[in-house]
């Protein structure tokens, strides 16, 4: 009879502690950010940091951002765009972009230009120097604290400079010379909305000439009745119990 209720002790023991572990291996997940009552950002991972997820309920959209070491963007962040969508990363060293409702992610960077405006002299911003990350009207627009303006193009490439098109050539003077370049339709040069430039060094820069990049803001748009959060949230305690 003692061996039997020892024999059942153990069994219990060994089912309890089987259970323990299950539930202590389980990863955590969260909401770290909502765009509207269906669509939000979904991290899984402990100390904030891990797996990223987008869903839309509405559209029966679940993809996958980055499979590991994400880490919530602290910024000011409003994102009513539904078609382009741009998220940021805590060090905002590039952006993961969609340019299909969330469907599928590439990553987008800063564009590479002769020189920057940062404090450093670089061609991209620190982020303890980054105010707020705006995406409307299918364009990102980043804003520091030194009033640099960091945004993608216009929502559509230079028909021009697609597969077919006419190209585009164009003058430019260097040291004194005047110069003639060309852009081909087979080197037509990144996607819209796959490049950041900040707005005072297109100037004199080879995309200047697209039709993408000409007549854009010069600050952030105001966004009007948006119904997101402002900024993304996280508990780093989460699951650590």
């Amino acid at each position: 009879m003692n061996t039997n209720i020892a024999l059942i002790g153990g069994l219990l023991s060994t089912v309890l502690m089987a259970g323990c572990q299950a539930k202590k291996s389980e990863i955590p997940t969260q909401v770290i950010y909502r765009f509207d009552d269906h669509r939000y950002l979904e991290l899984k991972g402990y100390y904030c940091q891990g797996a990223l997820w987008y869903v839309d309920n509405q559209r029966g959209i679940r993809s996958e951002i980055m499979d590991k070491f994400y880490r919530a963007f602290a910024g000011k962040f409003q994102h009513p765009s539904e078609r382009y969508m741009a998220i940021p990363d805590w060090d905002v060293d590039g952006f993961a972009v969609s340019k299909d409702y969330g469907r599928t992610w590439k990553i987008a960077t800063y564009a590479s230009v002769p020189y920057g405006v940062e404090p450093d002299g670089t061609t991209s911003p620190k982020r303890e120097n980054v105010v707020s990350f705006t995406v409307v009207n299918d364009q990102g627009f980043l804003l520091t604290k030194q009033g640099h303006l960091y945004l993608s193009s216009k929502p559509f490439d230079d028909p021009r400079v697609l597969p077919g098109g006419s190209g585009i050539d164009y003058t430019f003077t260097y040291d004194g010379k005047i110069g003639t370049g060309r852009i081909d339709p087979q080197f037509p040069g990144e996607k819209w909305g796959m490049s950041y430039i900040e707005l005072s060094t297109l100037k004199g820069q080879t995309n200047e000439e697209k039709a993408e990049w000409q007549g854009l803001p010069t600050k952030v748009p105001e966004v009007k009745n948006y119904t997101g959060w402002d900024h993304m949230q996280c508990d780093p305690d989460l699951g650590l119990e």
